[in-house]
């Protein structure tokens, strides 16, 4: 899942997290099974046209997807070669989808909302001595937080190209990594606020 919430509300953030889950949960099993690439790509084009319905700051999200691209082409060509164009098409298509749903998802509720979501199905392992309401908070900051560090690397990458950094760009892990201790700090901080701290 790419990034934060969205700033501003729309009809998605109306529907039940947990709907929105075991929508993302199903239509992954369903995806796995089509194999016609036709109707993963006109799947695609309905995921897209969800994004230019929940308006401008959705649509923008998508060039966070741009470090899919090399990911997606090295797959492709693996497919093409191994099966044929209509694998590789239809193996693109299906992850293209995926991350794409995920994002709708994380972008259009809120954690607590995730939380609440994924406490009932989590319940169950307090008789092994597990804190459901732990167990939860930790799925949510997974979800929540990895996009946004994600997005952080990104645009550090960015700034970098931008001072004539065209490579080495592995120079940039070690402060990424201080940026994220610093995250990590703040998000302690903050759950230690609300009474929340992860044990």
């Amino acid at each position: 899942m790419i990034g934060a919430p969205l700033s501003k509300q729309t009809w998605l953030h109306h529907l039940p997290a947990g709907f929105k889950l075991l929508f993302i949960a199903g239509a992954t099993v369903v995806f796995f099974w089509i194999k016609d690439p036709s109707v993963l790509l006109a799947s695609l084009a309905l995921v897209l046209l969800v994004y230019f319905a929940l308006g401008r700051e959705a649509v923008l999200r998508l060039k966070l997807f741009r470090f899919m691209l090399p990911i997606l082409i090295i797959v492709g060509l693996f497919q093409f070669f191994a099966s044929g164009p209509a694998d590789a098409l239809a193996t693109v298509s299906r992850l293209a989808l995926m991350v794409l749903l995920a994002d709708l998802v994380s972008m259009t509720t809120p954690m607590m909302a995730m939380m609440d979501a994924f406490l009932p199905v989590l319940r169950p392992l307090r008789h092994v001595g597990l804190d459901p309401s732990q167990l939860a908070l930790a799925f949510a900051l997974v979800i929540r937080f990895v996009p946004v560090l994600l997005d952080d690397w990104l645009r550090r990458r960015e700034a970098w190209r931008a001072r004539g950094g065209s490579r080495g760009s592995w120079r940039l892990v070690a402060p990424w990594i201080a940026g994220l201790l610093r995250i990590a700090d703040h998000i302690a901080e903050a759950l230690d606020a609300r009474g929340l701290r992860l044990k």
